[in-house]
């Protein structure tokens, strides 16, 4: 039993009246109203509960499904009562690495009251900050008695396990976009002639683009006809083109970036990257490495192959290990022949500790288009465009600015040995990855 305020108040009540008649009459007349007084309220607390434990409302979780990381995940529970209304006291035991501060509707515990006889969903959040497997645990409970004298508290057996994946929301936003942006994206293109591959022939319409006319089937049509209908050939951008992404699990990806770690940002981007290329019906394959190769799947085509991405790529941590740039593009080139875009997703320091880095990817060129993406600290950004007043500010703006310094040399280099580079701030690198990847495909670099 667990008394309510109203017990506590009655209590002090018992003692007040007591003191009044020691006071007045006798100190032992009063010790001995004190406690009768004290002794009836807990009786009648005692009696509330048990009453109370006959009608206990009815509880349950709404299975939790896939949960994503860094999102705010919905938890339903749904309530029933019983013949009486009740006043609800709610706390559901979720893994203590996820938090509710970003909840705006409930937060725990729980404080609801229901009718009688009524049926409710309940709703609160949780935020995960880690991916991974992890324990739910049971639901506490405490309905307070029809008196309101005692809180009746039990709890609800409701463990289970929970898998937190990389940003599932976020993906299917991204791939509604892209497929609302193709259709339209298809027709401008095939319009305007952009693309490799023959779709059709259609007569000339003011616009098209001259070099596009084929002369031999206007010859054929002029044999048949009066008129002189200029075919024109329609093409598009070529598909099942193949792209490969490593995804670098190495020291420099644990750190600890806007609240994530660079290797869940850089795991996002790969999963974005994906989606868009398996949008434009690409075939898309992806290794993970560190000293070593870790994961590897073969490039192929179709939303079965994201699934298998998102499954492979949900257990993996990154590790305090120095990655093998060399062993990962040598398992690449031993496994693809043909041409490919190659995106390494990784982090640079300086052009001296990327030595290994800069001499792996320039040996994919020129049989390969090789593309370093590296997650950028926007902390780094800010300190380095902040106003200092002091010396320990201009101290930090100073390494700050080197920092970036030395990450524009190693990217010239890169640029010089005909890698394509991209560095972004980490809450920006999926969408100028994605942004970046159709612009290669729209001008047929791959």
């Amino acid at each position: 039993m667990i008394p309510a305020a109203r017990t506590y108040f009655l209590l002090l009540l018992g003692m007040l009246l007591g003191l009044g008649v020691a006071n007045f009459i006798n100190v032992n007349t009063g010790l001995l109203i004190t406690i009768l007084c004290d002794c009836l309220v807990l009786i009648l607390a005692i009696f509330d509960r048990l009453k109370n434990k006959s009608d206990r409302i009815q509880i349950s979780r709404l299975p939790l499904g896939k949960l994503s990381i860094s999102r705010d995940n919905t938890v339903t529970l749904v309530v029933k009562s019983g013949n009486k209304p009740a006043k609800l006291l709610i706390y559901d035991h979720y893994p203590a690495e996820f938090t509710t501060q970003s909840d705006r509707q409930a937060k725990l515990p729980l404080e609801i009251t229901l009718p009688s006889q009524t049926e409710q969903a309940i709703n609160y959040t949780v935020h995960p900050q880690k991916r991974g497997e992890f324990s739910w645990g049971d639901i506490q409970v405490r309905q307070l008695g029809a008196w309101g004298l005692a809180w009746d508290g039990w709890r609800v057996t409701a463990k289970t396990k929970v898998l937190v994946y990389p940003d599932l929301v976020g993906l299917r936003q991204l791939t509604v976009k892209l497929t609302l942006e193709n259709s339209g994206a298809m027709k401008r293109s095939r319009r305007m002639g952009i693309g490799t591959e023959f779709v059709e022939l259609r007569e000339y319409r003011t616009g098209d683009d001259p070099r596009l006319i084929d002369w031999k089937a206007t010859a054929r049509r002029i044999s048949t006809s009066t008129t002189l209908p200029l075919q024109v050939r329609v093409l598009e951008p070529e598909q099942e083109q193949t792209l490969i992404i490593l995804l670098d699990r190495g020291r420099l990806m644990t750190a600890q970036v806007e609240g994530l770690s660079r290797f869940d940002w850089g795991l996002q981007a790969t999963l974005s990257l994906a989606v868009a290329g398996l949008n434009r019906g690409d075939r898309v394959g992806l290794g993970v490495f560190d000293r070593k190769i870790h994961t590897w799947l073969p490039p192929q085509r179709g939303q079965q192959q994201l699934s298998h991405l998102v499954e492979a790529l949900t257990p993996i941590q990154p590790e305090l290990l120095e990655p093998d740039y060399f062993g990962a593009v040598t398992h690449l080139v031993k496994q693809q022949s043909r041409r490919a875009l190659i995106v390494l997703i990784t982090d640079i320091i300086d052009s001296t500790a990327s030595k290994e880095l800069l001499a792996a990817l320039g040996r994919l060129t020129p049989r390969y288009l090789p593309f370093c993406v590296t997650l950028r600290d926007p902390q780094v950004d800010r300190q380095a465009n902040a106003l200092t007043t002091d010396l320990r500010g201009a101290y930090s703006r100073a390494v700050a600015l080197d920092l970036l310094s030395q990450r524009q040399v190693a990217f010239a280099q890169l640029k010089q040995r005909g890698v394509l580079v991209l560095d972004a701030p980490v809450q920006q690198i999926s969408d100028q990855l994605v942004d970046r990847y159709l612009k290669l495909k729209a001008r047929n670099l791959l």
